[in-house]
């Protein structure tokens, strides 16, 4: 596959005598994490196709250049923003709809569990689902294959959901988990647009208006 215009190659490597030194006395660990922290709210606000690597650089306090020893190339860069978030959303997940049968308060449990993660880093929801990825290129397979995983898992919640209700229709069940993903990024929406909003605040609204939902 291609990747995004104008970037570099995703796998471009970090040049060789950086690793494990880091920047201004700052342990490369340490200069990766605010690197990351960086990118994850520019790509998040931004889009990959628009997002500034000048941006990401002047909030951390680092030449651009630097940006690519750490990391390779934009495409680099973002791909280990996505490779940060994604997998900690499918674990919660997962564990948010494990254990118990599923019921009416699976929905609220899951809800918890993608705040509870995206409570420091709200935009990293936005790099997993980032639309100006450009079809064909490797960093749009790579956020598919993620948003694909937490699709799947939304498609099996919702089945379980309305078969405790009798439903066995397949297509009553793909209709909800569209309602559903849809729903989960319009709360995240709402969510970054209020920041004074805890990953609990959340919660407990969503309770109550789940609550109210269902009547």
């Amino acid at each position: 596959m291609n990747t995004a215009r104008g970037s570099s190659p995703a796998t471009t490597p970090p040049a060789s005598g950086a690793r494990g030194a880091g920047t201004k006395g700052i342990p490369r660990a340490r200069r990766e994490e605010q690197i990351l922290a960086a990118a994850m709210d520019e790509f998040g606000r931004h889009g990959h196709a628009s997002a500034s690597m000048a941006a990401i650089a002047g909030r951390v306090g680092v030449t651009k250049p630097m940006l690519y020893t750490y990391f390779g190339s934009k495409d680099g860069l973002y791909l280990a923003c996505l490779e940060r978030v994604a997998p900690r959303l499918v674990t919660a997940i997962e564990e948010a709809m494990a254990g118990e049968r599923p019921g009416a308060e699976t929905p609220q449990r899951v809800l918890s569990a993608v705040f509870g993660v995206l409570e420091e880093q709200r935009g990293a929801w936005f790099v997993l689902y980032d639309r100006t990825l450009k079809p064909g290129t490797d960093l749009h397979a790579a956020a598919h294959r993620h948003r694909r995983t937490i699709d799947d898992l939304a498609a099996s919640g919702t089945a379980d959901l309305l078969r405790g209700h009798g439903n066995e229709d397949p297509l009553d069940a793909d209709a909800l988990k569209h309602v559903w993903t849809g729903t989960v990024g319009a709360l995240v929406g709402w969510w970054t647009s209020h920041p004074d909003q805890s990953a609990q605040d959340m919660a407990a609204r969503c309770a109550r208006l789940l609550t109210a939902i269902r009547g």
